[in-house]
């Protein structure tokens, strides 16, 4: 027989371990990124004080590899990585503060596909804050995440408090990039949903933090009618519902109002005292931005409207991509 309390002290032990793991991992990781940046550093250094040229890097590479045979990391390939590391981020406080949080591989993804020190530092707080993996942030990259968070057009600063406006806006983007899901262009709504549900875990990683799936096709009863919500999301950092409706074509005036009906339903009917208003994110096909903001702006509820898209074109090679038509050329060559 085990003694009172000895499952609870064991679960506690264990936490603690773990904790203590993840903290002593941090720390390595600080330590090797912080070591690599201030290698990359000497060698910059020592290049332009004495002129060595490339073939040092590999001498150091050999050396170090005889010194340290045990320790991975000492190819002339990945000291040249370093260099481009240092030579980035030429200020060491922001590696150790907040570059030196990534693993190293992170970093090497970042040094090589984003060439914009801004943008790269975007990168870098998104990770820290949504826990990316490698492959999470190069889909990231590849699909210009910095380009679409908070492009969504909303009333969020006229239907929202100030101190919520703006972390509701950044919430959103626009376009969302559904690119992971395999449907023909005609597609029904119906079967897009399905789509949606069937991967929705990448679908929150391409909404972003903080977004929490309840469900598909929510009845909500109105009168004497039956309503269904396409899907409906719960945000953590929002602290409120978000009803996410979807439009196989462009954006019409009338979605916005259907949306203001559907959010006045949540709100009266699943919202609980604790919760914020909810919000409303409209997922068209296409949309006209100006037609968007004359629709929202005497709605009273917060609607966000942005596009959704498989990126089907891009997925074609490069070399292709450029010599397909567009559809204004293919109008101009029928005569419409």
């Amino acid at each position: 027989m085990l003694p009172k309390g000895y499952a609870e002290l064991l679960d506690a032990l264990k936490e603690r371990i773990r904790t203590a793991q993840s903290r002593a991992a941090l720390a390595v990781n600080n330590e090797l990124v912080t070591l690599y940046w201030h290698i990359g550093r000497t060698i910059i250094e020592k290049q332009g004080e004495q002129g060595w040229g490339a073939k040092v890097v590999e001498r150091i590479a050999g050396d170090l590899h005889r010194e340290f045979p045990g320790m991975g990391g000492l190819s002339g390939r990945n000291l040249k990585y370093m260099r481009a590391f240092a030579e980035a981020y030429s200020d060491g406080s922001i590696v150790q503060q907040l570059v030196a949080q990534l693993p190293w591989g992170h970093n090497i993804l970042l040094l090589t596909k984003v060439k914009k020190p801004e943008h790269r530092q975007w990168y870098v707080q998104a990770t820290i804050t949504n826990g990316w993996s490698r492959a999470v942030l190069d889909a990231q990259v590849a699909t210009h995440a910095h380009r679409r968070q908070g492009k969504a057009v909303t009333n969020f600063k006229r239907t929202l408090p100030a101190e919520r406006s703006d972390l509701a806006q950044q919430t959103l983007k626009d376009p969302y990039t559904f690119e992971f899901l395999n449907i023909a262009a005609d597609v029904r709504e119906r079967d897009l949903e399905q789509a949606l549900v069937e991967q929705i875990q990448k679908v929150l990683l391409e909404l972003g933090a903080g977004f929490a799936f309840v469900g598909r096709q929510v009845p909500l009863k109105v009168g004497r009618k039956d309503y269904f919500l396409d899907l409906l999301f719960y945000h953590l950092k929002l602290r409120c519902y978000v009803v996410g409706e979807l439009n196989m074509e462009a954006f019409e005036p009338e979605h916005a109002g259907k949306m203001n009906f559907y959010l006045t339903a949540v709100d009266e009917k699943l919202r609980h005292p604790d919760d914020k208003p909810s919000i409303g994110l409209l997922l068209c096909k296409d949309n006209d931005k100006l037609v968007v903001e004359y629709a929202l702006r005497d709605v009273a509820k917060p609607i966000g409207v942005a596009e959704w898209r498989t990126r089907l074109v891009a997925t074609l090679p490069k070399k292709l991509r450029g010599a397909l038509p567009s559809v204004a050329e293919i109008e101009k060559e029928l005569g419409e």
